[in-house]
């Protein structure tokens, strides 16, 4: 069964850890206490009273020598007590756990009442409780069942002691990171057939994703990072750990049965797309990358800087399924994060679709490192490219677009250098990315194409590809001297390839290094005399994500 990464748990559950660590030895330190503080002054008094009052009995034997009409009163009294120490108990955990499963899932009550220690202590409390108040009729004026009472007192002690420690087990059970883990392993272990098969497999996996993905939107509507990156990285390692094993299940278990048509998500689907589900096996992973979908809608509304988090996962499961092979599941990753990038252009959130493309591209290059099937996918990923870079540019948002055509230029470098059988293809995406203008904003995101295209150009030459810095000289021969010196300009004046902004890639779209800079002049003396370059370039003209 796979460990669940979580993110660090808060100061109240290390707190409540720590008692957890040791229960033993909590209770013994206040039993101790509580024992020494007794007996230190039981023979205070015992020493310094007078031998007349106290006779001739020792310490212990007067101790449990007990008066009928004494006990008959105190018994009474400790029965209250242990009643009320279960009235406690009782309350402060109902407050606890219906406060958890409003903020977090109602499946908290649930995990909570099913839990044998949970249920092994409330027990005891309601044992202890009906003991004592058996006890106190049992004692008349003439009989004093003295082992009873015995057994009663080390009992109520008992349930006194074993207060704190249960609180701080209660608070740490719900600890979020807690639950998530706990729901996260009954979602594994229903998907492989590790359950005793007494359940619906289909229903408990549906139900207990649908957990993990109402957890990771409350806590966005929450503002609340940790626990939505936990119920978000939950439902990706749920995926991750069943791929190695999928094809060890039996065949019953990839059809789309009633408890998964009842769905919400599956109730709104055609019955040709519920039939191809089926058809190629992928019904449980489709199910968690719609959770991504849910989750990344609820972060651009509360909290744009988790839609990363959400790609960032989503590539984790393509990445899985290229490991093991599951093409099917790897063309369902790339649908969902263009349905990232699309939701990303709608929302004009920049910089979410900024890191979606960053996610993406990352993608496709490991696909480039995978079987021929997989590679021939990457085209596909750079007609997506191209298709969404022509529509944020409609959309008056040309660094989007500028972003594509630079993570196409890395796409062809790395294919360049793998020799992979799609370097044409990917090449020509780029250079069909940049269609003529139609207002100055478009005109913007074209000059950052271009800019794109050149630096590639210098990759080719250092690495002696003619012919294809050729190819992008050919389609660079149209435009302006005046512009493409500038070009040339601008990409020669960045002398850093940091960003001076904290930007999640790091480093500037625009920086070559010298022994590219040098391919650079040489690329456009090709274009013949565009004039002298420039003079020192200007800290602004380097582009990152800030740009937007």
């Amino acid at each position: 069964m796979p460990a669940f990464t979580q993110m660090p748990a808060t100061m109240p559950a290390r707190q409540s850890r720590r008692l957890l660590q040791h229960p033993l030895r909590t209770l013994a330190l206040l039993l101790g206490f509580a024992g020494t503080l007794f007996c230190s002054f039981w023979l205070l008094d015992y020493f310094y009273t007078d031998a007349a009052q106290r006779g001739t009995k020792g310490p212990l034997r007067l101790f449990v020598e007990f008066d009928p009409a004494t006990l008959q009163n105190a018994l009474s009294n400790l029965a209250q007590i242990i009643a009320a120490v279960l009235g406690i108990a009782i309350t402060v955990v109902s407050i606890v756990v219906q406060l958890a499963a409003n903020r977090y899932t109602p499946r908290v009550a649930e995990m909570f009442f099913h839990d044998r220690i949970n249920l092994t202590v409330m027990g005891f409390f309601v044992v202890a409780c009906v003991d004592s108040l058996w006890v106190s009729f049992a004692v008349t004026h003439d009989y004093v069942p003295q082992a009873t009472i015995v057994v009663t007192i080390a009992v109520a002690t008992a349930s006194l002691l074993l207060l704190i420690p249960y609180f701080a087990y209660v608070f740490d059970f719900l600890d979020p990171e807690k639950v998530i883990a706990r729901i996260g392993d009954q979602t594994l272990r229903a998907a492989t057939g590790a359950t005793d098969g007494r359940n619906d497999r289909q229903a408990v996996t549906v139900a207990s994703m649908e957990q993990l993905a109402d957890i990771a939107v409350n806590a966005l509507a929450q503002k609340d990072k940790v626990i939505a990156s936990d119920a978000i990285g939950a439902l990706r390692a749920v995926v991750v750990s069943y791929l190695p094993v999928k094809e060890t299940l039996p065949a019953g278990w990839f059809d789309i049965g009633r408890a998964l048509l009842r769905t919400p998500d599956f109730v709104a689907m055609a019955a040709e797309s519920i039939e191809d589900l089926g058809r190629q096996r992928i019904w449980l992973e489709w199910k968690v990358l719609r959770q991504f979908r849910e989750a990344f809608s609820e972060a651009l509304k509360n909290l744009p800087e988790m839609a990363h988090v959400v790609a960032i996962e989503a590539r984790y499961v393509g990445e899985a399924a290229l490991a093991s092979g599951d093409q099917a599941v790897v063309a369902t990753t790339i649908k969902f994060m263009n349905t990232f990038l699309r939701l990303a252009l709608n929302a004009r959130d920049v910089r979410s679709a900024y890191n979606v493309l960053n996610q993406y591209r990352q993608l496709a290059e490991s696909m480039m490192t995978s079987d021929q099937a997989a590679a021939a996918a990457v085209v596909e990923v750079a007609q997506h490219f191209k298709y969404y870079a022509r529509l944020a540019n409609g959309m008056g948002l040309p660094f989007v677009a500028e972003t594509a055509a630079y993570d196409l230029c890395a796409l062809c470098e790395l294919a360049s250098d793998r020799q992979a059988a799609c370097h044409d293809q990917l090449l020509a995406a780029l250079l069909d990315l940049d269609k003529e203008a139609e207002n100055t904003a478009q005109e913007k995101a074209l000059r950052g194409v271009r800019k794109a295209q050149a630096k590639l150009a210098t990759h080719y030459l250092l690495r002696g590809m003619t012919a294809r810095a050729r190819a992008i000289h050919a389609d660079l021969a149209l435009e302006k001297a005046e512009r493409l010196r500038s070009i040339r300009d601008e990409l020669l004046a960045v002398s850093s390839k940091d960003f001076w902004e904290i930007v999640d890639r790091g480093t500037n779209f625009d920086y070559l290094p010298d022994a590219r800079k040098e391919k650079l002049r040489e690329f456009f003396a090709w274009f013949g005399d565009l004039g002298p370059g420039a003079g020192p370039g200007r800290p602004d003209i380097a582009v990152a994500a800030s740009d937007s």
